[in-house]
């Protein structure tokens, strides 16, 4: 008898291909292990990702589960647009929880500087337990911040939706314990392992659109603390500040009073990551005003509740 043939041992994963096959069995661990779960959706770079890995992981199925934004008020038009088509073509819920809602029913009350990144914070806890999630998949990543950095997988939340840094389960082997009581709950975050680079590297693969935002163009823009602040209906310049306008595009397209723009000449995706590649600034330091308060503010907002 002839021994049989050699088994083929060519079997290769690339790092898009390990980190796509770890953020699907995050999905479908959380579907499989907890009742009620929902994507926050903001029509960023990164949740847009998200909904794009949801979709592999229940294909041909629709994804079982809804996805909320947390509305400020002062989003870009732009990505509200994009937000909206986006949950059309894939036909999902969309749960809005808007703040300027919450303002006018006197639940948070509006900063006196207008801006509204950290109200944000009740809103979200308050959406939540209304429709009585018992996981939320966000799309944040450990090399955004310090404090996104020290957070498991699965972030076990308490009744009031606080986070405790110094009492978090252990994932070995990737086990993920999604045990909670009545009120709890956990945070499910299948990018973390990713870096801004990852990110934009799966867009360019899988040809994922994007809001124009994140494209270099032409915008009139008021400088402040360092940064580059779009001009626009809910970022007025100050006495003495003067506009210019100035060829730039947005790494992160958050809450309009408080996300800056970059100086960019990067008007497609691979001119993108050619400059990721090259920066020394992270995306949040260089582009968010609101975590310039402390150098704790990020983890501060987090035990608070939000992401």
């Amino acid at each position: 008898m002839n021994p049989p043939p050699p088994v083929a041992n060519d079997y290769q994963l690339s790092q898009l291909d390990a980190l796509e096959a770890e953020s699907i069995f995050i999905f479908r661990e959380v579907v499989a292990e907890l009742e009620k779960p929902v994507l926050l959706f903001s029509g960023g770079k990164d949740s847009i990702v998200m909904l794009r890995l949801a979709e592999k992981a229940f294909w041909p199925a629709r994804i079982p589960f809804p996805v909320m934004h947390v509305d400020t008020g002062h989003n870009f038009p732009e990505v509200l647009e994009f937000r909206d088509r986006r949950v059309r073509e894939l036909k999902v819920q969309l749960i809005v929880a808007s703040v300027q809602e919450a303002i006018d029913n006197g639940s948070v009350v509006e900063p006196p500087d207008g801006t509204r990144n950290r109200i944000q914070t009740p809103v979200l806890l308050d959406a939540l337990a209304k429709h009585r999630f018992t996981a939320v998949f966000g799309g944040a990543r450990r090399d955004e911040d310090k404090a996104r950095a020290k957070e498991r997988i699965f972030s076990f939340r308490d009744e009031f939706g606080q986070w405790d840094p110094k009492n978090q389960r252990p994932e070995l082997w990737n086990a993920y314990n999604g045990q909670i009581h009545v009120g709890e709950s956990i945070r499910v975050f299948p990018l973390s392992n990713w870096t801004e680079l990852d990110i934009w590297s799966y867009i360019a693969r899988e040809e994922i659109a994007l809001p124009a935002l994140y494209f270099a163009h032409d915008r009139e823009v008021v400088e402040r603390d360092g940064m580059l602040f779009g001009a626009n209906e809910f970022f007025r310049p100050r006495d003495g500040e003067a506009t210019s306008v100035q060829r730039v595009r947005y790494r992160t397209v958050g809450d309009a009073s408080l996300t800056a723009a970059v100086p960019s000449d990067a008007d497609t995706v691979e001119k993108v990551i050619e400059e990721v590649a090259t920066t020394r600034i992270t995306e949040r330091g260089a582009t968010r005003g609101d975590d310039k308060f402390s150098e704790a503010a990020m983890e501060d907002r987090k035990r608070e509740g939000y992401f």
